[in-house]
């Protein structure tokens, strides 16, 4: 579908040269803002438990569900700063902490994944009986963003969901992988097998044949621990089977897809850029600028902005003509 979207200018920070800026300068220096959250605990249907974070709305305003990325949380400025854009607007907001990503670590033996579907479910579920006869809409980060696509692919047009936005979403699981090792990447890589096999350990103590993680790469954590844990054969069976790059044809929800040129983390190479133009349930925002899920804007709040416009383009019955 062609609009407005397709076509929208990032207006970039001039000191942020490159997508590593972008990244690391809104990661070090964009604060999280106060906002006024309730927690609460949802059963799941394996007997764990989903921790969510709730911002009440204006009475007759529609529902945000917001996913973060890898090792990330609710707390995390990106989330944080578009539930505060939500908020203003009026929407009452849902933010998911990933099982292991909240305040204590969870019961069962899995995690989460770029596939993960099951708890986004649960979620999206206790959403529509919580908030009934409201729209809902939903936004991913990174891992968040691959996920709810999943999560569209196996659900079709049977899900709650008016429309979707997906951002800086690593479509190539394997390739993306692999990319983290190198350069400067190796950073980032390093940062995330850090929290994560911390979180290995911890679980280890409720179940002592976890699988053991003896690489150093997310390629080997992810064949040596998350695809078993998972009931993957190994990493490249859990890629092949979760990258969205294969299955964008098959989105039957409107979904805003907003990435960088310059991602370093998910290079905009592998984005299936033909697919999602030839989808008519899907719209670009691909900017020159930009970093992985960091966008730094003058004036501030480009990325919070573009995704608020995006949802409130859809009234109650349909979307609005553009």
């Amino acid at each position: 579908m062609n609009n407005q979207f397709d076509t929208i200018t990032f207006p970039s920070a001039p000191w942020c040269f490159n997508g590593h800026t972008h990244t690391v300068l809104c990661s070090l220096l964009f604060t999280a803002p106060a906002l006024q959250s309730g927690r609460i605990v949802i059963d799941t249907p394996d007997n764990d438990f989903l921790e969510l974070d709730i911002i009440e709305g204006q009475k007759n305003k529609p529902v945000c569900v917001l996913f973060h990325g890898l090792e990330g949380h609710t707390r995390r400025y990106y989330v944080a700063r578009l539930a505060e854009q939500l908020v203003l607007r009026g929407f009452h907001v849902v933010m998911l902490n990933f099982r292991g990503c909240g305040s204590k670590m969870n019961k069962q033996r899995k995690f989460y994944h770029s596939g993960e579907t099951d708890d986004i479910e649960t979620v999206l579920n206790w959403v529509a009986k919580e908030f009934p006869n409201k729209p809902i809409f939903s936004a991913g980060f990174s891992l968040g963003a691959s996920a709810l696509l999943n999560f569209l692919k196996k659900h079709g047009t049977n899900h709650p969901l008016k429309s979707v936005a997906a951002i800086s979403t690593p479509f190539e699981l394997k390739k993306g992988c692999l990319n983290l090792e190198k350069g400067f990447n190796r950073l980032y890589s390093i940062r995330f097998l850090k929290t994560l096999t911390q979180k290995l350990e911890t679980k280890r103590k409720r179940f002592p044949d976890l699988p053991v993680f003896t690489g150093s790469t997310l390629y080997d954590f992810d064949d040596q621990v998350t695809a078993p844990i998972h009931g993957f054969e190994s990493a490249d069976d859990y890629y092949a089977r979760c990258s969205s790059y294969y299955f964008m044809d098959k989105i039957r929800t409107d979904t805003l897809v907003v990435h960088s040129k310059e991602d370093p983390m998910c290079p905009f190479k592998w984005t299936p850029f033909k697919t999602i133009a030839e989808n008519p349930k899907c719209t670009s925002c691909f900017t020159e600028k930009g970093g992985h899920v960091g966008f730094w804007s003058l004036p501030p709040g480009w990325l919070n902005k573009t995704v608020t416009d995006y949802f409130e383009s859809f009234p109650a019955n349909g979307r609005t003509a553009l």
